[in-house]
């Protein structure tokens, strides 16, 4: 599984990839998380608001900070 966190570098998106982080070490999930900070790459997924979360090359949430919880249970389904 493969997770992207989009955003700038702001401390939302550093608390969201802390986040995704965690709750795939909570489920023992082995997932790739990756970062996309250029504003480029940012607006073709579509993402008008930061932080975003992608799971897969599909965004699943933006403009908001998920908690750990809300992120187990995307990436578990």
């Amino acid at each position: 599984m493969k997770i992207e966190i989009l955003g700038v570098g702001c401390p939302k998106c550093k608390q969201l990839t802390a986040n995704a982080e965690a709750a795939a070490k909570e489920l023992g999930i082995c997932v790739e998380i990756s970062k996309i900070n250029d504003i480029t790459k940012i607006t073709e997924y579509g993402v008008m608001m930061t932080p975003a979360l992608a799971i897969d090359g599909t965004v699943v949430s933006s403009g908001k900070v998920l908690s750990k919880e809300e992120i187990k249970k995307i990436i578990s389904k």
